[in-house]
């Protein structure tokens, strides 16, 4: 049987963060004939009954852009909310989206996909105006009408933030001394050092508790906290979500945060941290890195923001060599794999072709070279189904 994720599109993954749901309506917005600039837009959406995704393909019909602006105007009352693979605002009816460092090339005939969520109540009718870089789409802008299914196919909304069943599902207030107990242990795999970690009351992503773990530099130095549960049996798509807040940015050396021992490494971990500034995930039996550490891989993930809190997800696939990040409702494509080699991404992370089985969790700070840090971890999550921000 074919994996969850070699079923789904290469890039981007969005299937995980509108839950595979089918679309409810189609617009799209068709070329004047002839015209020699404009775009055309396909925008799909998917509603229920106070929110809606919406899927959007923009195709370039004008001279080559090196960074594109897509701008609409909505005539209902919907909110945009969050999106992916695009930075979305809006103002009172009329909505902007913005290429990011990655998506910005759009040759003549070349398209770029991205996606948005939000919120209405009294009306959602599909915007009409497009504009590409404020040229307006098929020349004048105009659309033809669409007529939405006389019988909507089922929904499903986004990922929620609350993790219910999942096999973790903590923010640490049941915490009662300054020590990690209960279902979270201290731990320092393979050596430990002056590195520590305990519970915080003074700085918490929700309610009053956080875990702190203040890393130092040095291979010596592990000082981590792992959940007691055992995940061994969480999948086939292990689904992954925690805020982290840190201090320092990450260093040019190579850093862990997220450590998860794995039965198809003989319990050695796959982790998630950073090199060369940026985010990457790195696999202890090999050493192989996701994405590859050359210039061009490395502008494809992101740096870690510093001073705030963060939400990071990430879904792996136990059945098959694939996993995909997000950090906020963004997809990071330097961190996604699906078992097709993309060079400057996955080529050496492909080498190895067992699917991996994580057991267990571990937060906290592994240094490989130079790099102090304080973090904290809150709202943390891990279960079989999307866990959203």
């Amino acid at each position: 049987m074919r994996s969850l994720l070699a079923r789904l599109p290469r890039r981007p993954w969005t299937a995980v963060l509108t839950a595979a749901v089918l679309s409810a309506s189609a617009l799209t917005v068709l070329p004047a004939s002839g015209a020699e600039t404009g775009c055309r837009v396909d925008y799909t959406v998917n509603k229920w009954a106070d929110g809606y995704t919406a899927q959007i393909k923009v195709t370039n019909l004008g001279p080559a852009l090196d960074g594109w602006r897509l701008s609409w105007t909505y005539t209902g009352d919907q909110q945009v909310t969050s999106a992916w693979n695009a930075t979305v605002t809006q103002t009172g009816g009329s909505v902007v989206a913005t290429s990011t460092s990655w998506n910005g090339a759009l040759p003549t005939g070349g398209a770029a996909e991205f996606g948005l969520q939000g919120t209405w109540r009294s009306a959602d009718p599909a915007p009409s105006d497009f504009a590409l870089n404020g040229v307006p789409c098929g020349g004048d802008g105009t659309t033809p009408p669409t007529t939405p299914p006389t019988t909507p196919p089922p929904t499903t909304p986004p990922p929620s933030a609350d993790c219910g069943s999942a096999v973790i599902c903590s923010d640490f207030e049941d915490q009662t001394g300054s020590a990690p107990s209960g279902d979270w242990r201290f731990t320092a795999p393979d050596c430990q050092g002056t590195g520590t970690a305990a519970v915080d009351t003074a700085v918490a992503h929700s309610g009053s508790r956080s875990l702190r773990v203040d890393g130092r530099a040095g291979y010596c130095n592990h000082a981590f906290v792992a959940a007691t549960a055992d995940l061994s049996s969480v999948g086939p798509v292990m689904h992954v979500r925690m805020w982290v807040r840190h201090t320092t940015a990450l260093p040019s050396a190579h850093v862990t945060f997220v450590s998860l021992p794995d039965s198809s490494q003989s319990g050695r971990s796959l982790r998630v941290g950073g090199q060369n500034g940026a985010l990457q995930w790195n696999r202890e039996s090999d050493d192989a890195t996701l994405p590859a550490q050359s210039p061009a891989g490395v502008a494809l993930s992101r740096p870690l923001p510093t001073g705030s809190w963060q939400c990071l997800r990430f879904a792996i696939d136990t059945t098959a060599p694939g996993l995909d990040t997000w950090l906020g409702d963004e997809q990071i494509p330097g961190l996604h794999a699906d078992g097709v080699p993309t060079q400057d991404i996955d080529r050496q992370w492909l080498a190895r072709t067992t699917p991996p089985r994580p057991t267990a969790l571990r937060l906290g700070w592994e240094s490989y070279g130079t790099g102090d840090d304080t973090l904290w971890f809150d709202d943390v999550a891990v279960g079989s189904a999307p866990i959203g921000c």
